[in-house]
């Protein structure tokens, strides 16, 4: 799979740099379920492993599956 461009805002806040804007984006696009660990570590330029800790530190669960789901594995 061919690595993808990002082009940031040119009207990015100065403060942001485009690393942290990257960084960022590839997080909240795993979150919403949008790219897999894999595509969200390659974005962020990192290791799916670097990958997994900074989600930790964003409090942004690596697994997400339902406690309903859970309760019927459990039961099984």
């Amino acid at each position: 799979m061919p690595a993808a461009t990002v082009t940031m805002d040119p009207r990015m806040p100065a403060f942001v740099s485009a690393e942290e804007a990257r960084l960022m984006l590839s997080i909240k696009l795993f979150e919403v379920g949008r790219l897999s660990l894999g595509q969200a570590a390659a974005l962020a330029a990192y290791s799916k492993r670097g990958f997994i800790d900074v989600l930790a530190r964003h409090g942004v669960p690596v697994v997400n599956y339902p406690a309903a789901d859970l309760t019927d594995e459990i039961a099984w």
